[in-house]
């Protein structure tokens, strides 16, 4: 971090060290005394939340332009979907069905990886995924088994949880604000591939379809793996049929289900509808 530093004044941490090591007195104990950007009860007031706001969107994005990450491939998917080994332990018969979609995010990840580190030296369509268990394991997974990085964008739940151990330990980043997770996951994406999953995903799933549709965000390869799974969850040409969305919606997203076929839509996707200047990929900030 010091080779950024771009001034001759003292440093922050330093004073942060020197602060605890000061006489201790009935003026040094108040909470009054302890610096502000040191001081945890502080930075969680109420009034504070534009600050936390601020620092979730810094922070990855400093870390990620150090990392030299200049584009991302998205993978949404549930965190339920087992590894085919673990199948027969699953709690439903569609869940032991599903196992197959995580060896396919392996395998897909594993050759976006391949591709990216013979052509951009691992700077190009970096594998970014929610960094927990099922397909997002094995997006990052596969992205190690190609020898390269990946990211893992985690949030803090309830329950207990950790990163899935695939995840890139420089690239791997922890979350509060859930809409400022699902900005990360997009700011950067050359392409979005959606896995089987359940709320989240789908969550993930339409906030993005939502931006590209209005026009927010530029039209990327959008991927829907498991056709099947997505015909009988969501009866897309109702939707169209009924007037809720246009027909010419129906384009914005291709169903596939193998890693070859996804890598064939990354290669040749129909241009946007109405092409724009700024980058592709890209959501408006």
């Amino acid at each position: 971090m010091e080779k950024h530093r771009k001034h001759p004044m003292r440093h922050a941490r330093e004073d942060i060290t020197t602060s605890t090591e000061v006489p201790d007195t009935p003026q040094t104990r108040s909470t009054a005394y302890r610096l502000a950007f040191a001081d945890d009860d502080f930075l969680c007031r109420e009034e504070l939340r534009p600050i936390r706001l601020q620092l979730e969107l810094m922070k990855p994005s400093l870390l990620m332009d150090e990392e030299e990450v200049e584009s991302t491939i998205v993978l949404f998917g549930g965190a339920r979907i087992p590894r085919p080994e673990d199948a027969a332990t699953a709690r439903t018969e569609t869940l032991r069905d599903l196992s197959r979609q995580y060896e396919e995010a392996r395998r897909f990840a594993h050759l976006v990886t391949e591709r990216s580190l013979a052509q951009t030296r691992g700077r190009e369509n970096v594998i970014v995924t929610g960094g927990g268990p099922g397909v997002m394991e094995a997006g990052n997974r596969g992205a190690a088994d190609a020898g390269g990085r990946s990211i893992g964008l985690n949030i803090v739940l309830p329950h207990e949880q950790a990163p899935n151990e695939f995840v890139t330990p420089e690239l791997s980043f922890n979350f509060h604000y859930f809409a400022i997770r699902k900005m990360h996951f997009l700011v950067r994406a050359n392409a979005i591939c959606v896995f089987p999953g359940g709320f989240g995903t789908l969550d993930e799933m339409f906030e993005a379809l939502t931006l590209i549709q209005t026009g927010r965000m530029e039209r990327v390869p959008f991927l829907l793996f498991g056709s099947d799974f997505w015909r009988r969850i969501i009866n897309w040409e109702a939707l169209a049929e009924a007037g809720t969305i246009g027909k010419d919606d129906l384009d914005l997203f291709r169903l596939v289900d193998t890693a070859e076929e996804a890598l064939a839509f990354l290669d040749d996707w129909p241009l946007p509808r109405t092409r724009r200047e700024h980058i592709p990929g890209r959501v408006e900030a």
